[in-house]
């Protein structure tokens, strides 16, 4: 059965999950979008540290990532993280997950000491639609964020973060990290709000 994690809670991989070789990421969310308002572009992204900080640019995967596979997901320069195909709102998945990812974490980098998964608001004049309407979201407008995590071997769903906090003015949230202890991970649920979207998270890793 999996685990359901609160803020600060952390899930040992070591311990738990021995034998986790990949694991699958998804993230949900429910935007409270009004008839006529502007659209909702919620992005999964992820920060791959060394000390704090992102060792170089293609550390950061995320929608606008030079590096792209086929199908157009972004991935890591050292291979280990498969980013998300952008999905413009939270309004397709019908309670399923609205974007996904994986880690490899055989092909981690040895210098990486924190993998951060973040979900920022796309804003004008970055949203397809350059709607100046967008500079007012914010997660105070959106129901039902959550993280989960499975082994993807398996299929079997290891735990899940469901965001909890009230955020009024940020449009950048930090659900959680992976932190490297000795030679496992485990992940930290960390649920921390920011104001100024992945402009900000980029200034903070970078």
């Amino acid at each position: 059965m999996a685990l359901n994690l609160s803020k600060g809670s952390k899930f040992n991989l070591a311990k738990e999950a021995p034998k986790l070789k990949v694991t699958g990421i998804g993230l949900g969310w429910d935007p409270n979008e009004t008839p006529g308002g502007p659209n909702f572009d919620l992005d999964v992204s992820c920060f791959l540290l060394t000390n704090g900080k992102v060792p170089a640019d293609d550390y950061v995967v995320f929608y606008g990532s030079e590096l792209k596979t086929k199908e157009g997901r972004p991935y890591s320069g050292d291979g280990s993280v498969l980013g998300s195909v952008d999905a413009i709102d939270g309004t397709e998945s019908d309670g399923a997950d609205d974007e996904d990812m994986r880690i490899y974490f055989d092909k981690v980098w040895e210098g990486i000491t924190e993998i951060v998964i973040t979900v920022t608001i796309t804003k004008y004049p970055n949203d397809t639609l350059k709607d100046k309407r967008t500079l007012d979201l914010n997660f105070g407008m959106v129901n039902d964020c959550y993280i989960r995590v499975w082994d993807d071997e398996t299929g079997k769903e290891l735990f899940r973060y469901n965001l909890k906090e009230s955020f009024s003015n940020e449009d950048a949230v930090e659900f959680g990290r992976f932190v490297k202890v000795n030679d496992s991970w485990e992940f930290e649920a960390t649920g921390k709000g920011h104001v100024g979207s992945l402009g900000k998270l980029v200034e903070l890793f970078t």
